[in-house]
């Protein structure tokens, strides 16, 4: 089964040796991805608004995969602030509303940039049709 590996360009994939995605078959795993273009954060201070980046960012991934958003299996929610759970989850909401991936969120005490304020991997299964 071939293994292929998607870049998002950000600086920390060869520093750190990770890809932003990878496929296997028709499996596909989103690392965890925050709110940051070129290794810097943007919408800090907004958890709605990174949650929006983040998933652009998701999609973007998928799509380079060959797959989209509607394939999306599972989602994992990272918060610094569990007071955020409402805004992060509205925004997971509209993406997935129709799709309801099995979903885990969790409060955790940081990430590498305290401008972080939330971070989301996602899997997704290819139709066969698609692989």
């Amino acid at each position: 089964m071939s293994r292929r590996l998607i870049s998002s360009g950000s600086p920390y994939e060869k520093t750190v040796g990770y890809s932003r995605a990878v496929r296997v078959g028709n499996w596909i795993s989103v690392a965890g991805t925050t709110a940051a273009s070129g290794g810097k954060p943007v919408a800090i201070g907004d958890p709605e608004a990174q949650t929006r980046a983040i998933f652009e960012t998701i999609d973007q991934a998928l799509k380079d995969a060959g797959s989209s958003l509607k394939d999306v299996v599972r989602t994992t929610v990272y918060l610094v602030d569990i007071a955020d759970f409402e805004a992060v989850s509205k925004v997971h909401g509209e993406v997935f509303g129709d799709i309801r991936p099995a979903n885990t969120t969790l409060a955790v005490t940081g990430f590498v940039s305290p401008d972080w304020l939330v971070e989301i991997a996602v899997d997704a299964v290819v139709p066969e049709t698609s692989a």
